[in-house]
């Protein structure tokens, strides 16, 4: 069955249901949004508190595994989930809002990206967002699709013992990590409304949907991409079963985010000659940068039992705790279950030595490891503070494996592979266990199970770092932006030396940012947009 579109969009990640809404919005263009995961929903998907669930439920979780290390984890695949449906990663994240820092984007533009300064960025994320408290301030919106809410307190004592201990410790505390100033400790803002989780589908897509010029196929994998020539004209997929060819008027834009959309590059015979040809996959067009860069927030944890078990435990009497808090959120979508169960964090330096944070704080009011799936630490009362690596400078790379556009591809990381972002998680450590040692954590404060009392030297310390690395679903750059031999799209995120083709996802940011990536990744997509419609207008006048 061949169809034809104005735009095929491929993925309903967070950039796609932007693209999806942005691009339909005046009736003029046709729009095809093709989506790989259900379209259905869930109760654990619309429920806050509920979103480790996700972890195990691979319904809406590509629940991908990297690369064994031997030296990470003792040589166990990282764990790697990705959002699968309707709102990709939104659907499955911990819903924490943050933009990153001024000088994120300073240096995206630094790096021949006009145009993707923080001047020039921060207008969409204004135009994103409708903030519950801060509207119509310099730094938030008002009117826009994604509603962002901004708790000022916490459901759970221990995460409020950690604000507290951060203040006496010396960190300066925040409101706003979206503000004038990121640096400081305080409680995350989050993509929740009215006690339920609100992503990109949310925000963007579902409202669109009733458009007659948009199209939204779910459970449809994309096989590879037709070229004709160096112009992009269609997608080859399979959809529920059957194989379809969609033609492209105008543009595809792959948004399957920093695995999917170099691994449909690379299917599509785009990518590095010397791979292609060892998976004899004929290369239709030269690009040794496709699946390169890849950067990722590398994380460890600080774990320390309890003395007062008032956080959560996943043993049966913990999740009998939970039973009033399930029965008060049925009822009236309040309580522990409403909120993300990581509420506070901060953004700090790792030493003074540094000029901005270099680090990121997530505190847990549960023993958490391995993406939550580690249920025998979990059912133990606890505290974890996730001390992660905002600006690594070790890449890694995805690759495909095969031909067969179903197999999952190779995800390598690299973590640690430069000797910096061993000295800044150290020293994360360090500042993290300050804190957890401040007088506001007496009533909890057990033994420290990781990395251990024992480990006090940087080599103890990395050592023990590497035993339960993790990450913190931050994938970027596997088809950068850029002007050099190895980006994959130019400042208007159209594939170089081809026409027809542009990536709009998180892939294409040349360095990854310092913070959550799901808010810059709508950002871009805002951007893409106009860019997108601006060229339209202009080939049609």
């Amino acid at each position: 069955m061949n169809e034809s579109f104005d735009y095929i969009v491929v993925g309903a990640g967070s950039a796609g249901c932007v693209l999806a809404d942005r691009l339909s919005a005046d009736g003029r263009y046709s729009v095809c949004v093709l989506e790989a995961g259900p379209g259905k929903s869930s109760f654990t998907i619309r429920t806050p508190g509920a979103f480790a669930a996700h972890m195990f439920i691979k319904t809406f979780n590509w629940a991908f595994n990297a690369r064994p290390d031997q030296n990470l984890r003792g040589g166990q695949p990282l764990f790697t989930p990705r959002g699968k449906g309707l709102g990709g990663s939104s659907l499955i994240n911990g819903m924490l809002y943050v933009r990153g820092q001024k000088e994120d984007y300073d240096e995206w533009e630094a790096l021949g990206n006009g145009g993707w300064g923080y001047r020039e960025m921060l207008p969409y994320f204004l135009k994103s967002e409708h903030h519950e408290t801060l509207s119509g301030s310099p730094y938030h919106g008002k009117g826009g699709n994604l509603y962002i809410s901004a708790p000022e307190s916490a459901e759970y004592p221990m995460s409020e013992a950690f604000v507290d201990a951060a203040r006496q410790a010396g960190f300066t505390y925040s409101s706003d990590f979206n503000g004038a100033r990121q640096e400081g400790v305080g409680y995350f803002h989050l993509n929740i409304k009215n006690g339920r989780r609100f992503g990109a589908a949310d925000a963007y897509l579902k409202p669109a949907m009733n458009r007659q010029n948009l199209t939204v196929l779910t459970e449809a994998t994309v096989k590879k991409l037709v070229l004709e020539g160096k112009r992009a004209v269609a997608v080859e997929l399979r959809h529920k079963g059957k194989d379809r060819v969609l033609r492209a008027n105008r543009e595809i834009i792959l948004s399957g985010g920093a695995i999917n959309s170099p691994q449909i590059l690379q299917l599509s015979g785009i990518g590095d000659r010397d791979t292609l040809k060892k998976l004899g996959i004929p290369c239709l067009h030269d690009m040794p940068g496709v699946g390169k860069n890849l950067q990722e927030h590398v994380d460890a944890c600080v774990l320390v039992s309890s003395r007062k078990n008032n956080g959560f435990t996943a043993s049966p009497g913990g999740l009998l705790k939970m039973l009033p808090d399930t029965i008060r959120y049925i009822v009236s979508k309040q309580g522990k279950l409403a909120k993300s169960i990581t509420e506070a964090g901060g953004f700090i330096r790792s030493s003074d030595r540094v000029d901005r944070p270099d680090v990121q704080l997530h505190m847990l009011p549960l023993l958490f490891d391995d993406s939550g799936r580690d249920l025998k630490l979990m059912s133990n009362p606890g505290y974890s503070v996730h001390v992660c690596v905002l600006r690594p400078k070790s890449t890694g790379a995805v690759t495909i494996t095969s031909a067969d556009p179903f197999a999952a591809p190779d995800i390598d990381y690299n973590f640690f592979a430069d000797p910096d972002d061993s000295k800044v998680m150290v020293d994360g450590i360090r500042q993290a266990r300050r804190i957890l040692a401040a007088k506001a954590f007496d009533e909890y404060q057990g033994e420290e199970i990781q990395p251990g009392a024992d480990c006090q030297s940087d080599e103890q310390i990395i050592e023990k770092v590497k035993e339960k690395v993790g990450l913190v679903y931050h994938p970027v750059g596997t088809c950068k932006m850029g002007t050099d031999e190895m980006a994959v799209v130019d400042p208007k995120l159209r594939v170089h030396g081809l026409e027809g083709l542009r990536v709009v996802d998180a892939s294409i940011m040349p360095r990854l940012i310092s913070g959550n990536t799901n808010a810059p990744t709508i950002a871009i997509a805002e951007k893409a947009a106009d860019m997108i419609i601006e060229q339209a207008v202009g080939l049609d006048n």
